[in-house]
């Protein structure tokens, strides 16, 4: 039977590697390096976890499923909970965070420093809705723009981020031992740095993309279930090596940024200021110009991929045509709210939907060990989203928090479940509900 040869595992790797990396998963290690400081590398050692390990996981799991799609695989806890998890979670990495972010990550990185004198609002409004009618263009023919960017302008990104972080490495802006980390990076940063990794969305990405890197393994002659399994999960070590190697030097140059100036508000900040301080205004441009340019190119990718989504999942709705233009005006009105705001609004949806995703990944992983059955999915999974619902409620902004009963409820559960403090109120749910699930097996009750 066929098995790839290395060329071609070195094209899927690249293909995943590329479906994964957008511009917005600089902001956040360059935002971590700056906060954490002395302690980046145990920061670091987290966020590789949930920022690299889980969406490797992800891909392997949709190829050991051999499942057509996320659909199908949640699915297999209900019908219900499958339409309802696969539409939270494409529209969380789609018009509600990720495709906004996109517009405000390029306007934060670049026009704001181009153009200082422009109003925040009126600026980022204009931006916004030029970005949005250029992705709405391109989301209707997609073909040429992801083609000729992915050719060209995303190993021009590459290679300016490249001149960039060897050019900090080389002339520090100071050591990383001098920065003390901030906040609570000064307390538990290596699971801060585990909850900063659920920024990325690149776990749920691995559901929603998986099955692309699948199809393609397949279409290369690769027949046999256990071969693709093993192709998805080489491509995948590729391209998470080279993920992980951009993280930790992003996150060791945002802690050397401390030496020259003070944490930003966010990493879009964080690197422009870098930018700025190793090329000046030159520097600034071109950096302005292949993050603009990347973020179009992985707005225009999620836009078909929701698009075709939820015109497959709703045909008797609209054409994919009406939902592309849906799907840019919602995320261009999201990112209006600015990028502190995105990313303040999208950690407790993180926090509910990543737990969710982690456990629905071990479980199709480990299928075998309990015959892939429904009632262990059933009761795992709705124990987790329970315990994760809480997780969801402390991390709401504090405006919404200080409602009486919003606060009640997450001051109360975080006083009963274990480990809430660190974000993890879940995990003994979720083992609590795979215990009753064993139990209730139809095998086991008869």
């Amino acid at each position: 039977m066929k098995k790839l040869t290395f060329r071609e595992l070195i094209f899927v790797a690249s293909m995943l590697f590329g479906l994964f990396f957008g511009a917005g998963n600089l902001i956040f290690p360059a935002s971590m390096g700056q906060l954490a400081g002395s302690s980046m590398w145990q920061a670091a050692a987290g966020f590789l976890v949930t920022g690299v390990g889980l969406p490797l996981l992800g891909v392997a799991a949709l190829g050991i499923s051999r499942e057509d799609g996320l659909l199908e695989l949640s699915s297999r806890a209900g019908r219900k909970f499958g339409l309802f998890f696969t539409c939270a979670l494409y529209l969380t990495i789609g018009p509600f965070f990720a495709i906004p972010r996109c517009a405000t990550v390029s306007y934060t990185v670049g026009i704001e420093r181009i153009l200082p004198g422009t109003g925040q609002t009126v600026g980022l409004a204009v931006f916004s809705f030029l970005f949005f009618a250029a992705v709405l263009f391109f989301s209707l023919r997609p073909g040429e723009i992801l083609t000729w960017v992915g050719k060209v302008l995303n190993p021009l990104f590459l290679c300016f981020l490249g001149i960039l972080v060897v050019r900090a490495l080389i002339s520090p802006m100071g050591g990383i031992d001098a920065a003390a980390p901030s906040g609570v990076y000064a307390e538990s940063a290596f699971f801060t740095g585990l909850l900063e990794g659920y920024n990325t969305m690149d776990a749920l990405a691995g559901l929603a993309f998986g099955i692309i890197v699948v199809d393609v393994i397949r279409s290369l002659g690769v027949e046999k279930p256990e071969d693709v399994a093993e192709s998805t999960v080489k491509a995948g070590i590729f391209s998470s090596i080279l993920m992980a190697l951009i993280y930790i030097l992003v996150t060791v140059v945002g802690a050397q940024s401390r030496g020259g100036f003070p944490a930003s508000a966010n990493g879009g900040e964080a690197l422009a200021n870098i930018a700025d301080h190793y090329f000046g205004s030159v520097g600034a441009a071109i950096l302005a110009v292949t993050v603009t340019v990347a973020c179009l190119k992985t707005a225009v990718g999620l836009i078909t991929s929701c698009g075709e989504t939820f015109a497959k999942m709703f045909p008797k709705g609209p054409s994919y045509s009406v939902w592309a233009v849906i799907f840019c005006i919602v995320s261009f009105l999201i990112a209006n709210l600015g990028l502190d705001a995105i990313i303040a609004w999208s950690l407790p949806v993180l926090m509910f939907l990543y737990p969710v995703a982690i456990v629905l990944i071990l479980l199709t992983l480990t299928g075998k060990w309990f015959g892939g059955s429904p009632v262990v999915l059933r009761w795992t999974l709705g124990f987790t989203a329970a315990g994760a619902f809480f997780d969801f409620l402390r991390a709401l902004p504090d405006q919404i928090q200080a409602l009486a009963p919003v606060g009640w409820l997450a001051d109360v559960s975080g006083r009963i479940l274990p480990f809430s403090a660190q974000g993890f109120g879940w995990a003994v749910p979720a083992v609590a509900g795979l215990v009753v699930g064993l139990m209730m097996r139809p095998e086991v009750r008869s």
